[in-house]
């Protein structure tokens, strides 16, 4: 009988404990949804490096090293043909090149100067001229700004398995 009651009273335990715990979760889930819209996975906005410790985290990276990280940054640059890719900057003079995770979520194309939140993998690449080229092409970059490129460049690179857009708050 003794063994019984201790059984109960350890399963009550632990499902009041997980009950907890879910509702804390649908608290901040509700939280986030109110202030961010969100694209692609779901993500917190706790636990967020800001773009200059971003930087420093890309500093210590060599090619085929990958991190996973969230932070926050500004958007310089987003695809204009369908908001596929975006530039952001994290650091005075330095972007990131965004792309999205199995190509399963877009930005807004508007998207431009607005800081947002992001969460994924970063990683240092080379990416060829015909690539650069592209992106230009993409960004709305004139045809002499195109054949300007010719030369590969390290590019600070991340795949994002989600983000946050802070709701532009409404004027009264």
């Amino acid at each position: 009988m003794k063994k019984i009651f201790i059984t109960l009273l350890i399963a009550t335990v632990l499902v009041a404990c997980s009950d907890s715990k879910q509702k804390d979760v649908e608290v901040a889930t509700e939280t986030i949804a109110a202030n961010y819209d969100f694209y692609g996975e779901k993500i917190t906005d706790k636990e967020v490096l800001s773009a200059e410790e971003m930087l420093a985290k890309y500093n210590s990276l060599k090619p085929g090293d990958t991190i996973d990280v969230k932070f926050r940054a500004k958007v310089n640059e987003v695809c204009q043909a369908k908001g596929c890719w975006m530039q952001v900057a994290i650091g005075d003079d330095t972007e990131a090149m965004v792309k999205f995770k199995d190509y399963g979520f877009f930005m807004p194309t508007d998207l431009g100067n607005e800081e947002v939140i992001m969460a994924g993998k970063a990683f240092v690449a080379e990416m060829s001229v015909d690539e650069q080229r592209h992106y230009a092409e993409d960004g709305g970059k004139s045809k002499e700004e195109v054949l300007e490129i010719t030369e590969p460049k390290r590019t600070l690179s991340f795949t994002s398995s989600g983000v946050l857009i802070p709701k532009k708050q409404e004027v009264e």
